[in-house]
């Protein structure tokens, strides 16, 4: 069982998804996020298989719940800083994990 002193141990942050990229060479699916968490801790990169249920330009502006204390991890010629999370739906495509409503930047869950 995890402990709450676990829980406590992993930073989650709302953040803003400021740009989309395609991950050429990368699963069809899989797009580069540019996550914006505000002043405190910028703009990060996350790689995430995405479609179907999500295409580019859809995503500008939505707001996302991030673990931004992981290690950096190498996907391909990318350096993903930031994991961005998600649920699988009934067909097992990530479905994004955000607030029902807007937030200020940056937030941690608690």
């Amino acid at each position: 069982m995890a402990t709450f002193e676990d829980f406590e141990s992993i930073d989650i942050r709302v953040g803003v998804i400021a740009e989309v990229l395609p991950f050429a060479g990368g699963r069809s699916s899989t797009h580069i996020l540019m996550v914006d968490f505000g002043p405190d801790l910028g703009v990060k990169k996350s790689l995430a298989r995405l479609t179907p249920n999500y295409d580019g330009p859809t995503l500008l502006g939505r707001q996302v719940l991030c673990v931004v204390n992981f290690p950096p991890r190498q996907i391909g010629k990318h350096l993903s800083e930031v994991l961005t999370l998600g649920v699988p739906d009934d067909q097992g495509n990530v479905v994004l994990i955000g607030p029902d409503r807007e937030v200020p930047v940056g937030g941690r869950l608690y």
